[in-house]
């Protein structure tokens, strides 16, 4: 067991962690005053409900001995042999550290879907919702990519950090999610602006800073390789920041500061698959492509009439996918000799697993989070009543105000 790595995985995970309170602060301050709360509980509660379900037999699911390369057995169930000592996925950090760090992956990842139905669904429903989805859909999908055996992973379909688990997976659920609920009262017709910017780009900085533990601590060491998924997400973050705000001043006439933190994440999230395959100046590209890319997703939403309340399909599920195929295009072995080279690099081969790998994952998410939607419906119903959706969630589904007069 290596110290330094050790304290700085500890580090990285802790920054993971922070993630998910940025996250609910940034998806907090783009709802209405009314609702601010209930779409800051639903990130924050996650927390919790995803750390048991992690310790009871998520992980086992996600990375233990594998059943035929779609899921892990049972055999870890209650961290049964996971202990202090290096695991099988790290050889020089204690297999519990592997597995908080991995836990606060499978944490933001259905955080991420509440930015779909954020102002409508019932937070019993977000319990039940989270607990199926969680172990019906990323679990699985978990294991196919980075648990020993998965079957993409044995085709060698390169997800760094996350671009096809945790960022295309959580958007096709949000797609499900928003066709599922329908739009939210009014919606088309009155103004949904967001009721505290500066509560958001406060979170937008803090998931900004958390994203260097989310992808250097991808390398699950203190090496070169750490060094440069944190270079390249530094650079691809703020070439996507430049390429939203530059194509959002041509198309709407002004640069905003919402479209500065959306362009970010966009940045952040393309980069994500590719952080430790690519090298500085693909990292430039793949940001500057995300960011415009990203956007005019966003713009195409009314245009397709569904209600992504914050718009997680145009950012997670546009930026995850572009992010995952560009790293079938740049993928470098110059920069790290244990991935691959991509198309540009001689090898076409690698892009068309990169899009099997998408494609399969799209396919498997949205799929079986329809499934799961309409049983929590027919269960016990995913949607407030009108009424209760006019007074606010955070009266009706908490009893709590976010602001006094």
């Amino acid at each position: 067991m290596n110290t330094g790595d050790t304290a700085f995985m500890l580090i990285a995970t802790a920054l993971v962690m922070l993630m998910t309170p940025g996250l609910a602060l940034f998806y907090g301050g783009l709802v209405r005053q009314k609702n601010v709360l209930a779409t800051i509980m639903q990130s924050f509660a996650c927390l919790g409900i995803v750390s048991i379900i992690w310790i009871g037999y998520g992980y086992s699911l996600a990375f233990g001995p594998d059943m035929g390369g779609f899921i892990g057995s049972l055999q870890w169930m209650g961290l049964k042999g996971v202990g202090l000592q290096p695991g099988p996925y790290a050889d020089s950090i204690p297999d519990l550290l592997f597995c908080a760090f991995q836990l606060m992956f499978a944490i933001i990842t259905p955080a991420l879907i509440t930015g779909a139905y954020a102002e409508r669904m019932k937070f019993t429903a977000f319990v039940l919702f989270t607990i199926l989805w969680s172990t019906f859909v990323y679990m699985p999908i978990c294991h196919w990519v980075w648990g020993a055996g998965g079957w993409l992973g044995k085709l060698h379909a390169l997800d760094f950090a996350g671009g096809t688990v945790i960022h295309i997976n959580s958007a096709c659920a949000a797609l499900a999610a928003a066709l599922v609920l329908g739009k939210r009262k009014g919606w088309g017709r009155e103004p949904f602006h967001p009721h505290n910017l500066p509560m958001t780009i406060l979170g937008a900085g803090i998931l900004w800073f958390g994203w260097f533990g989310f992808n250097a601590g991808s390398a699950l060491s203190a090496s070169s390789v750490a060094v440069l998924a944190f270079f390249t997400t530094q650079i691809a973050t703020g070439a996507g920041l430049l390429s939203w705000v530059v194509t959002e001043w041509k198309v709407q006439g002004k640069p905003t500061t919402l479209g500065a933190a959306s362009g970010a994440l966009a940045g952040l999230v393309a980069i994500t698959p590719a952080a430790g395959f690519v090298g500085p100046l693909s990292a430039i590209i793949i940001g500057l492509l995300a960011g415009s890319l990203c956007y005019l997703a966003v713009l195409m939403k009314n245009r397709l009439g569904y209600d992504d309340a914050l718009d997680v399909v145009g950012v997670h599920g546009v930026g995850g996918l572009w992010g995952a195929l560009a790293t079938g295009l740049f993928a470098s072995t110059y920069w790290n000799p244990d991935g691959a080279n991509g198309l540009f690099f001689g090898n076409p081969h690698q892009f068309v697993i990169q899009a099997i790998g998408a494609g399969a994952s799209i396919a498997y998410s949205f799929i079986v989070s329809l499934v799961i939607l309409k049983i929590v419906d027919m269960v016990i119903g995913l949607r407030v009543s009108e009424e209760d959706e006019i007074t606010g969630l955070d009266l009706t589904q908490h009893s709590e105000i976010g602001y006094t007069q």
